[in-house]
């Protein structure tokens, strides 16, 4: 795994993950219904597997905030 060094998630990591075309389309599909990006919505996934197998860690921060900021 090597770190990701984008601004702003220094403390996040990136992931090589290989799939089987027709899985990666029916994910890219299943993202785009629930308006997330293919990462946002894997990482929903996969947090939700953990917490379901109690094996979330207590330390897991919550997954950031995106898009645009309130209205003022």
């Amino acid at each position: 795994m090597a770190e990701d060094k984008s601004a702003g998630s220094t403390d996040r990591k990136s992931v090589l993950l290989r799939l089987d075309p027709a899985v990666h389309d029916a994910l890219t599909r299943w993202a785009s219904d629930d308006f997330r990006s293919l990462n946002a919505h894997m990482e929903v996934i996969l947090r939700d597997a953990l917490k379901r197998a109690d094996r979330l860690p207590k330390s897991t921060k919550p997954i950031p905030k995106r898009g645009r900021p309130p209205g003022s």
